[in-house]
């Protein structure tokens, strides 16, 4: 008879799964709403809290409910891995490394300051010391699943995010093993911190190196199969494979899913792999926030509606003022501050992780960690509100003048549209001006904008890659498009949305290399300028006239050898992509 139930019951949590994807995600975009808070009501409807504690009495709720929550929690966990995943392949090896001062500086002091500050409040009011320090480290973890889909990586508010939660993933391993060394009594039989990190070395290592021989080959059969499934599948295996190790040495399977997707960044498949599994990333995700809102007693909370609602607005006043005054010494505007410290402001889902091993090694009462485990629920759940909250006062700060300076006067008629001004986004606006060429330059980083202003510079703030920001561009008055960023993926996704915009207007754009520059091609770049490419030349141009070669002939030669690059670049891209999959990653 069970065995008869069993899939009754998998097909009808199936049911209410897909049911909540198809229903709340629609919904809830026409009212502009994120289908988080979606997700998570459906978790407190249909959950054991819910119309789940219901069953008895109706039978026939047991289809449209989740009757075994603890059966989903598997996908809950796979779909914070396919996030990490899909964070690792927007990021980069090299652009992890530039961010390397951001990760262990800001990061570290973010999380630190964040867990003394709430552990000296939590002994303040009796609670015993150790005990404070294991409930400090758990509640001042942000939440990575649900900060990076609202902030995003590339903006200055993302970046500054990305760098925190980064530190904060790295430094869950440790914390945990911090609050079994703070145990009355050690847990018999646990591994060593000695062994997990030699052997978690052993692995990155193993991984890197696989990544390194093994990830191009595997790709590259895969493409040459013509088929989108195999690709899935491939991608798949990776991540999986790659969190199994890392979780298997003793690290938390997020890291293998992060070097398995900066791994993939680095081979010219990686916008394949993205557009690919991103549809399984948010299904997963979503089941996540269900069980999320399926963890919320809505009786309980009633019940000790006051103390949950101190707790909660302690924990978030706490983390954003930390958080803000962090970012101000690290130097961003308060408008970026104050939007970044609001957003990192609740708990994570990996603070309910740290309660539980609290609890385990008895630093805390566990009636004391369901309370606190409650409150990290009910933070995740105002998650989207508050991120809300962060870009309204932003805004507000920002209009005011106080953050950005004077406005800026914009250009009128036909102007040339520069998106980044950093070293080569400047360069190309001097050489503009000097030609008496209009333009007019987007950029997301505060410094940057607030320097080129008080030059007179016609430089505006804003995310280069908001909807919002490419519709402020006026794109039928632009007489071109020039895209500076250092950023592959992000310069990928702007010009596909560009193309689809303006189909006639020039894009030029600046690519890493001629993969990076095939790819651009095939989005609907006009020029794609390779960073290396053009250092040979210039450096072949500057040996031949230092021998005595004329100008002339240099030039001539430099220029055919330019368009020569260019007819290559632009055949590879259409030889090196597998007809099906390129059909599939235009239409999105």
């Amino acid at each position: 008879m069970a065995a008869q139930l069993a899939p009754t019951s998998a097909l009808s949590d199936a049911l209410v799964i897909l049911g909540a994807a198809g229903i709340v995600i629609p919904a809830f975009a026409r009212f502009r709403i994120t289908p988080i808070i979606g997700f998570i009501v459906v978790g407190l409807l249909v959950g054991p809290y819910g119309l789940g504690s219901l069953v008895k009495n109706v039978p026939w709720l047991q289809y449209v409910t989740i009757s075994t929550p603890h059966a989903i929690e598997p996908f809950a966990e796979f779909g914070i891995i396919l996030l990490l995943f899909e964070i690792g392949l927007e990021l980069s090896f090299n652009r992890l490394w530039a961010m390397r001062r951001l990760v262990f500086g800001l990061g570290a002091m973010e999380l630190f300051g964040s867990a003394l500050f709430v552990a000296l409040v939590l002994m303040g009011m009796g609670q015993h010391v150790n005990g404070a320090m294991g409930m400090g480290l758990a509640l001042a973890l942000s939440s990575t699943a649900l900060v990076l889909p609202i902030s995003g990586t590339h903006g200055p508010v993302g970046r500054a995010a990305l760098a925190m939660l980064l530190f904060e993933d790295i430094a869950l391993v440790p914390i945990i093993f911090l609050l079994g060394a703070l145990a009355p009594v050690a847990a018999e039989g646990a591994p060593s911190l000695v062994d997990i990190l030699w052997k978690g070395a052993l692995v990155i290592a193993a991984l890197l190196v696989f990544g390194r021989v093994g990830l191009p080959r595997l790709f590259a059969q895969a493409a040459k199969t013509k088929s989108p499934e195999l690709f899935l599948a491939a991608s798949l295996l990776v991540v999986i494979a790659a969190s199994l190790a890392t979780g298997a040495a003793g690290l938390s399977p997020i890291m293998g899913a992060l070097l398995a997707g900066l791994l993939i960044a680095e081979t010219e498949y990686h916008t394949e792999v993205e557009a690919i599994t991103k549809p399984f990333k948010g299904l997963a995700l979503g089941v996540f926030l269900i069980t999320v809102g399926m963890g919320i007693d809505l009786r309980v909370v009633a019940a000790n509606f006051g103390p949950l609602a101190l707790g909660v607005l302690g924990v978030v006043v706490a983390k954003a003022l930390i958080t803000g005054l962090l970012l101000r010494l690290w130097g961003q505007g308060r408008a970026i501050a104050l939007e970044t410290g609001i957003l990192m402001a609740s708990p994570s889902e990996t603070t309910l992780i740290v309660l539980g091993t609290a609890a385990q090694a008895q630093l805390i009462q566990p009636a004391t960690a369901q309370f606190w485990q409650i409150v990290t629920a009910i933070g995740l759940t105002i998650t989207p509100l508050l991120a809300h909250l962060g870009r309204v006062s932003a805004g507000r700060l920002r209009n005011r003048g106080e953050d950005m300076g004077e406005s800026v006067e914009e250009p009128e008629g036909q102007r040339t549209i520069i998106l980044g001004f950093g070293r080569v986004g400047r360069l190309i606006g001097e050489m503009l001006a000097e030609h008496d060429r209009s333009y007019l330059a987007i950029d997301s980083e505060p410094a940057v904008v607030r320097g080129a202003r008080a030059s007179g510079l016609p430089v505006l703030f804003g995310n280069i890659d908001s909807a919002a920001v490419i519709d402020r561009l006026n794109l039928e008055q632009a007489s071109a498009v020039i895209v500076t960023m250092d950023e592959p993926v992000l310069s990928l996704r702007i010009v596909r949305k560009l193309r689809a915009l303006a189909p006639d207007l020039p894009i030029i754009v600046r690519a890493r290399d001629p993969h990076h520059a095939a790819q651009l091609y095939r989005v609907g770049a006009s020029h794609a300028v390779p960073e290396t490419l053009e250092s040979s030349l210039q450096l072949s141009e500057a040996v031949l006239v230092d021998l005595g070669v004329a100008m002339g002939p240099v030039i001539a030669s430099i220029h055919e050898k330019r368009d020569q690059f260019r007819q290559q670049i632009m055949a590879e891209g259409e030889l090196t992509v597998p007809p099906r999959l390129k059909v599939t990653r235009l239409r999105d």
